[in-house]
């Protein structure tokens, strides 16, 4: 048997029987007369060679079966018409079809969901593309033309290809469990060299050669924020880590807030980087606005 092509125009007729519960209904909801309703359900109907509505022995439209089945399909294709529609006109408004932004490991992870979650409400046309990195692998997603935004530190931001946008700061505190040599009081100037510290490694080529707050030449170099936490917490090194990812373990005292004469610790600025070459959108700008705003809570 060949199928016939409904038209979209059928579907949505379909589906307005459905939501308005009878034929005259959902001529009057899309003003047009009920023999054009009844119409485009006979058309459908033929094409898919199917009955989708018992109209026998009851006033309203009782779908069949085959009815029933075919339903969120109709719906789902209704829907996919629409976004499109949706995202076509956005296109035409000047918004983005899609924006690639990369996130440094160091921006608190409550900010990161919210104003993620914020945007996926305001901007349900834009697809978003999210990378979490860290150091130069933040810019080298923008180089490489993997993103066209960045909230990242200051260990790349005066590249020459970038434009840079100072958005608010994280304070990094050094750490380590308690019963570590350092955590005890009077600790010498020179005393946290004689230590493993634990340090977060930059996972691209951009940085090579270059240190950052590494005091120590005995390191372990961990590419995952949290690896290095749960290392700090076993007793197995100090280190920086961001206040506000290690500030419940201080308070519980899983980790202790060191106090060396090196003073280690940092105020870690966060910027909104961006190719010079590239042209932010709306959407792309209400990010950093809204990056911005959630940083300074």
């Amino acid at each position: 048997m060949r199928l016939g092509d409904p038209t979209l125009d059928q579907l949505r007729i379909f589906l307005a029987v459905v939501e308005e519960g009878s034929f005259g209904a959902a001529a009057r909801a899309s003003g047009r007369a009920v023999s054009a309703i009844s119409y485009g359900i006979s058309q459908l109907e033929a094409q898919l060679a199917v009955t989708l509505f018992e109209r026998e022995g009851s006033r309203k439209p009782v779908l069949t079966e085959a009815g029933e089945g075919l339903l969120a399909e109709a719906r789902g294709i209704a829907d996919r018409v629409d976004a499109l529609l949706a995202k076509t006109q956005s296109l035409h408004a000047g918004l983005e079809s899609g924006v690639g932004i990369v996130i440094d490991v160091m921006v608190p992870g409550d900010v990161t969901a919210k104003v993620l979650g914020e945007f996926r409400r305001m901007f349900p046309t834009v697809a978003l593309t999210l990378n979490v990195e860290g150091l130069g692998a933040v810019a080298e997603c923008l180089l490489d033309d993997r993103a066209q935004l960045a909230i990242g530190g200051p260990v790349i931001g005066d590249h020459p290809a970038l434009e840079r946008q100072v958005i608010g700061e994280v304070e990094l505190v050094p750490v380590a469990a308690p019963g570590h040599p350092l955590a005890q009081k009077g600790t010498q100037p020179g005393e946290s060299r004689k230590h493993l510290q634990l340090v977060l490694a930059d996972r691209s080529d951009l940085t090579e050669g270059r240190e950052f707050s590494v005091l120590s030449p005995l390191t372990w170099r961990l590419g995952d924020l949290g690896a290095k936490h749960s290392l700090l917490k076993e007793g197995l090194g100090w280190g920086n880590m961001p206040r506000h990812q290690v500030l419940e373990d201080i308070a519980a005292g899983r980790l202790v807030e060191l106090d060396l004469p090196e003073k280690p610790g940092d105020r870690y600025p966060l910027s909104a980087l961006w190719r010079r070459d590239d042209r932010l959108g709306p959407a792309a700008s209400w990010l950093i606005d809204a990056f911005r705003d959630g940083l300074k809570q």
